[in-house]
């Protein structure tokens, strides 16, 4: 694939086969990963790979203290509710995604059933959990960075076929997250990658996003028309 092929052909990914992914193709993806630029090169991240029982114990755990009524535990600060154009592109997405699955708009169960598997990391073999280096949290920097590399991460997955869903709510609960992954205290847990192979049969991975128009998004000062 060259370069235009991986970003315009990227999609997320929420359905996997289930088929084990190589340990040497995740440690391809991250050293390509790696590339992305940071401020002054201090690469702040660090990877949490797990998968088999380790992500089974996560997954049983994020499940049961949600269903419990537990409050989120994220350890990266939160907006609150998106508002405004923002929400109105959570929606269209979210339309879009339900109307593939076939979830009508009042069958709360299969509605719920769908926010558990993001909690189960949409059921994927592999689950990347990205930290950085507690001794500079606080500032933003740490935390674009990070971002810097996730991106690039899909982005490699998705040149060597593999499909990735970036995935907030595998952290909600990051105590469990944290204990079974043996994340140090050192580190700071700011997102988690759902990986695999994508299920080409899976109704929603059939979903491509809209996208702003360059028109929209970009304000160009000091070139001629």
């Amino acid at each position: 694939m060259n370069y235009d092929d991986v970003v315009m052909g990227r999609r997320s990914i929420r359905g996997f086969l289930k088929k084990p992914v190589p340990r040497a193709l995740i440690e391809d993806v991250l050293r390509l990963a790696m590339r992305a630029p940071t401020s002054y090169n201090t690469q702040p991240w660090n990877f949490f790979v797990v998968g088999g029982a380790v992500l089974d114990r996560i997954r049983t755990g994020n499940v049961e203290r949600m269903q419990a009524g537990i409050p989120e535990s994220r350890e990266i600060r939160s907006h609150g509710a998106y508002q405004g154009p923002h929400r109105d592109r959570q929606i269209e997405v979210a339309k879009q995604l339900f109307a593939e699955m076939g979830i009508a708009r009042h069958d709360t169960d299969a509605r719920q059933d769908w926010v558990m598997r993001g909690f189960r990391q949409f059921d994927a073999p592999v689950s990347i959990v990205v930290t950085y280096d507690r001794v500079i949290h606080g500032g933003d920097i740490g935390p674009f960075d990070c971002g810097s590399v996730v991106n690039a991460l899909v982005n490699a997955a998705w040149s060597r076929g593999l499909g990735c869903v970036i995935n907030s709510q595998g952290i909600m609960q990051s105590p469990v997250v944290r204990e079974h992954a043996r994340i140090p205290d050192d580190q700071v847990i700011m997102i988690c990658v759902a990986l695999g192979w994508p299920d080409e049969c899976f109704p929603a991975n059939r979903v491509v996003s809209t996208r702003r128009s360059v028109e929209e998004a970009a304000t160009f000062l000091g070139f001629e028309d």
